[in-house]
């Protein structure tokens, strides 16, 4: 007989089953890392696409794909942008994608679940582990169903060959080595 938890997990997802699309105008990508050792700046990526599908009946063996434009970064300042697009950071020109593909999904509540999966960016691919928690489900003024989720995780940015840095005066670097991610994510599913 299964536990009470296996069968909130279950009726969660199940209802949720099929395939989405995210939305990427009310979605957000986002990221903040910590500037001259006291502030943190935070920024997003303005164009991504990705699809997610929920197995119904094991939600283990559901998948989520996204892709984003490098080049769309934004952070709120023209001149760091363009700095970030450069060689120095992202080298979108030589590298205009960044993607994320699933491998594990590994469910921890009726709610959150931890997706472990690929990060390929500036031309390396690393495995990276997110906790993801549905933040809502229900159909839209448009009749189309739609989901929500939001979560993150801490990566370093060396471990992709993003190294670029300068020391400051009063010690320490003028970028952290550490970027939390920050996903907020609509999606909405496929006829």
């Amino acid at each position: 007989m299964a536990d009470a938890s296996t069968m909130t997990k279950s009726s969660t997802w199940s209802a949720l089953a099929g395939d989405y699309s995210i939305d990427p105008v009310h979605s957000q990508l986002g990221f903040s890392v910590r500037h001259a050792m006291v502030t943190n700046v935070h920024g997003k990526f303005e164009k991504a696409q990705g699809t997610i599908h929920i197995d119904g009946s094991d939600v283990s063996q559901s998948t989520v794909e996204v892709t984003v434009e490098t080049a769309s970064i934004s952070t709120g300042t023209a001149d760091r942008d363009t700095h970030l697009r450069s060689a120095d950071f992202f080298d979108a020109e030589k590298f205009p994608a960044i993607t994320f593909k699933s491998t594990r999904i590994t469910p921890v509540d009726d709610e959150t679940v931890k997706v472990a999966g690929d990060l390929t960016m500036h031309g390396v691919t690393n495995p990276v582990e997110l906790t993801v928690t549905l933040t809502g489900s229900g159909m839209d003024a448009y009749g189309k169903e739609r989901i929500g989720f939001e979560g993150g995780t801490t990566i370093n940015r060396k471990d992709w060959n993003l190294t670029w840095n300068v020391a400051i005066e009063t010690g320490g670097v003028l970028v952290s080595e550490k970027v939390k991610l920050e996903l907020d994510i609509a999606a909405v599913k496929n006829s």
